[in-house]
């Protein structure tokens, strides 16, 4: 199992926003500019994990 590509490889366990940060870059999502808050941090913390491995940019405001 892989994460450095942008689309995720293999089985694995994740909940929805990390979920949902996963297809956003599997559909190709280069750029996320946000604010990590109830309920989306998880989504603002995966993008800043994986964008810079697959040549994205992320910007926490």
């Amino acid at each position: 199992m892989s994460d450095h590509g942008a689309v995720l490889t293999g089985e694995h366990f994740m909940n929805g926003d990390v979920a949902a940060a996963e297809g956003a870059l599997a559909a190709g999502c280069t750029f996320f500019a946000g604010y990590p808050i109830t309920p989306a941090t998880e989504v603002a913390e995966r993008m800043s994990e994986r964008l810079p491995k697959v040549g994205g940019i992320f910007i926490q405001m």
